[in-house]
């Protein structure tokens, strides 16, 4: 009994061994190559958008309720001048006490009087009564500029020419209207707003400079008692009347003209803009610090009506670098975007640093104050990372760090009312989207890896999952990651994230592109994890998912199939379909998933064991044809190979195997190797019953099987070889393979693909032994047959074979497979084929 034990189960290749010691390397891949495969498939396509939208036309904003405007005008009227904090429209109330003015004193100790600041041109225009009326309504003294001056306008000033500069007939030097809300109130310490930031429109750029000079800032004499504000002051003076001036003049020139339209002036104006940035970096008076930056905001303005690409590149650079914001930031944000919606224009962001000040823009502004600024910016990134140079450009300057941050920060607005999160959701979609361009190149997956974006992301898609555009983004980013060790690791690490993928399968259904990425990546993180095949298939609800998706795409016509339906899986109405090449698109991705799946040994048995499952498996298999759904059909057979690996006793495999075995004969006879090769290990496996084995006989299967050992292929032979071993447990079926020659060819096999694989110089040794199993040698083997197998397994079994068949790198696993897979049958198999004295 227990030789017939140890016979019973060399003779069954495809049924597990009983070992209680360890396993060796060469076993598992003998057991892995046998059985239980992994599957692997194409990535989803992802076609580019030739169009460059705020959103593409398959996204779900396609109406344009509560989402921004794709298409706009920039002009320099859409500018605020003042760029500071926007007035609020409300009188302050006077102050109870009233603010003393300095009184200056010249040299000799005699009081001087305030000197005048210079008339506005628009008072003057309108003349000296007109510009009083609005200085009386202005308000109270409060209102009045401080009255501290340059020390080079002192200079200037004589004595006595404060009186005739005040008999001059219509010139007024009182200032012009200025916002109340900003000058009410006693001085404060510290430098004030120059006073060309008060309210005045589009003023000539000398004006607007002499007004800046005017009310730069707290007198020299009041300074910090050790002469260092005298100092400062007097070295950004010459610093603007020497260097700054003249840049502002030549530009302000070319803006009231129309000059600067031809490409040379466009040329000329784009140096000056980097020549006043450098002077400013120079004197470290970029940012807020500057304290007439008003006067060269406004001056930048009104060149974007010039309309130049190249220059606004510049100025929005130099914008930025001040500082700017409320209005004008998102103004600017949207010049930049405006430039950036043209393929051409990628060039103007390659050697050029805005694409820095673009990422401090999104590192730095508040998302609730300025969310349509950063929409903006954004976006202009997720245009700009469509080009490859751009997009290695991005991830030097750290576009993923910068991107995780503001996803983090995006996360407080995805828990507040309906508009911030509206306001959130349009920033997600178009940062998700540039993400997903990143996601593209090799460099970026370490950096997505160690800036744990992958889950970030996961934290997004629960706060937004029912936005359909931010979930098929960043499953699209998933099913690119995924396909890599370290990404794919990262990824099945994130708590919850199976539960919450299919929870998307459920919600989002109908949505093919979406479904099909999401699937693509639970296959990828199925087909290397034991652990993450167990997490998936205990989540709650995935198999009910998985197989609700599955009978949803799967197109049933009730004259192509002869198989009951199951009554738990009725026919339920959904959504019209796609094209039906997305729907198989689905399928393929959905049968890898429960192939991946059922490797674990305790999640294979469950599924074999359920009918709805074996059920669809076999209704894809009668309503597909080859070559049209090639991948579809040997996807679905390796799973079913996978799945009758299990010899369970309520197994629907074994219950439908003769269907199962005569669908197979369609993939045994196609043209396809890979359906051939699926299609033979399926009946490896199945050929263990006694009623699948005489199916294969009556129905001359066996010739097929018998036929592919004249392949070159390893693992054809491999799995023919498998069959007919099954096939020689049957005395009957011994006669018939050896009329077919399977003995002769058996031996070339083995002849020609023995040394350099031994796990198949095993099987093959294997199926002679089952073929001459109680004399059958003789009627197989003619004896010069028989010699010749002799000969080259007395060649083999020399160790001397083993040492020139293997590389130096493989020789320690070539050796554990032909002294466990190789050696011990076919020492039996000479010893039989041996002559006995």
């Amino acid at each position: 009994m227990a030789s017939m034990e140890r016979k019973r189960e060399i003779a069954s290749p495809f049924t597990p061994r009983r070992c209680a010691l360890r396993k060796t390397s060469a076993e598992i891949v003998s057991e892995a190559r046998q059985s239980l495969r992994t599957l692997c498939t194409q990535r989803p396509f992802t076609p580019k958008d030739g169009h460059r939208q705020l959103f593409g036309g398959s996204s779900v904003r396609a109406n344009h309720d509560g989402r921004p405007p794709s298409t706009f005008s920039i002009h320099a009227r859409n500018f605020d001048a003042p760029d500071s904090r926007p007035g609020s429209g409300t009188r302050l109330s006077p102050l109870d006490h009233k603010v003393k003015l300095p009184v200056p004193f010249d040299a000799e100790g005699q009081v001087k009087a305030h000197p005048k600041p210079p008339s506005d041109p628009l008072d003057v225009k309108k003349g000296v009564a007109g510009a009083r009326a609005r200085l009386l309504r202005a308000g109270s003294l409060n209102t009045l500029p401080p009255v501290e001056r340059h020390r080079d306008a002192e200079e200037r000033l004589s004595p006595g020419s404060e009186q005739k500069q005040q008999s001059a007939k219509g010139k007024d030097r009182r200032p012009p209207s200025t916002d109340h809300t900003e000058n009410r109130g006693p001085p404060k310490p510290g430098p004030r707003r120059a006073a060309s930031e008060s309210g005045l429109t589009q003023p000539d750029v000398d004006s607007a400079i002499r007004l800046t000079e005017w009310g730069a800032g707290p007198r020299t004499e009041h300074g910090n008692g050790d002469g260092t504000a005298s100092v400062e002051e007097d070295a950004e003076s010459l610093v603007w009347k020497n260097k700054i001036v003249p840049l502002l003049q030549e530009l302000g020139s070319a803006s009231t003209t129309g000059d600067g339209r031809t490409e040379g002036s466009v040329d000329r104006l784009c140096d000056l803009c980097s020549r006043l940035h450098g002077i400013l970096a120079e004197q470290d008076m970029l940012g807020r610090r500057c304290k007439k930056r008003v006067g060269i905001l406004r001056t930048l303005f009104r060149l974007i009506d010039l309309n130049s690409d190249q220059l606004n590149v510049h100025i929005a650079k130099l914008c930025l670098a001040l500082c700017v914001s409320g209005n004008n930031l998102l103004n600017i944000c949207k010049l930049i975007y405006k430039v950036s919606c043209s393929e051409s224009n990628d060039v103007l962001f390659q050697n050029n640093s805005i694409i820095d000040s673009l990422l401090a823009v999104l590192s730095s502004e508040d998302v609730s104050a300025s969310g349509e600024a950063l929409l903006y910016c954004v976006a202009t990134l997720k245009f700009l990372s469509g080009n490859n140079a751009l997009l290695r450009l991005l991830l030097a300057k750290n576009c993923i760090g910068v991107s995780q941050q503001l996803i983090q920060r995006l996360h407080t607005l995805s828990v507040q009312g309906d508009a911030a999160q509206t306001i959130a959701g349009h920033i997600h979609v178009q940062l998700t989207a540039t993400l997903r361009n990143l996601a593209d190149h090799p460099e970026s997956r370490p950096l997505f890896v160690s800036h744990a974006v992958l889950s970030e992301l996961c934290v997004v898609l629960r706060h937004h999952r029912e936005d359909q555009d931010i979930c098929t983004n960043i499953a699209r980013i998933y099913s690119k990651l995924s396909s890599y060790s370290e990404c794919r690791l990262a990824l099945a690490q994130t708590p919850g994230c199976y539960q919450l993928f299919i929870e998307l399968l459920s919600k989002h259904q109908p949505k093919q592109d979406l479904v099909v990425r999401l699937l693509f990546t639970l296959g990828n993180l199925a087909s290397k994890s034991d652990e993450a095949r167990e997490q998936l298939f205990r989540c709650g609800g995935c198999l009910d998912t998985l197989l609700q998706l599955y009978r949803s795409y799967q197109p049933r016509d009730s004259s192509h199939t002869h198989t009951e339906k199951h009554p738990e899986s009725p026919d339920k109405p959904r959504a019209p379909p796609a094209n039906l090449r997305d729907e198989e698109d689905v399928l393929v991705k959905l049968v890898r998933v429960l192939a991946n799946m059922c490797i674990h040994r305790a999640v294979g048995p469950a599924l074999a064991a359920n009918t709805t499952c074996v059920q669809l498996l076999v209704e894809t298999l009668e309503l597909r044809s080859l070559p049209e759904s090639e991948e579809l059909l040997v996807n679905v057979a390796a799973t079913i190979n996978n799945l009758s690996f299990y010899q369970v006793e309520n197994s629907a495999v074994q219950h439908n195997q003769l269907i199962i075995a005569k669908l197979m004969l369609k993939l045994l006879l196609s043209s396809s190797m890979d359906a051939v090769l699926e299609a033979t290990r399926v009946y490896g496996n199945l050929s263990q019953s006694k009623d699948v084995r005489d199916f294969i006989m009556q129905n001359k299967v066996y010739r097929f099987v018998v036929t592919l050992l004249d392949s070159k292929s390893t693992e054809v032979c491999y799995s023919a070889c498998g069959v007919l071993t099954n096939l020689g447990l049957d005395p009957p079926s011994r006669a018939t393979l050896s009329l077919e020659g399977a003995a002769a060819k058996l031996a070339d096999c083995l002849r020609d693909l023995g040394p350099g694989d031994w796990q198949l110089a095993g099987q093959v040794c294997q199926t002679l032994w089952n073929l001459t199993e109680q004399g059958g040698s003789e009627r197989l083997l003619e004896s010069e047959e028989r010699e010749a197998l002799l000969e080259i397994l007395t060649a083999f079994l020399d160790e001397e074979a083993l040492q020139e068949s293997a590389s130096n790198d493989m020789r320690d696993f070539h050796r554990e497979c032909w002294e466990l897979e190789f050696l011990p049958v076919a020492q039996k198999l000479k010893n039989r084929l041996q002559p006995q004295d």
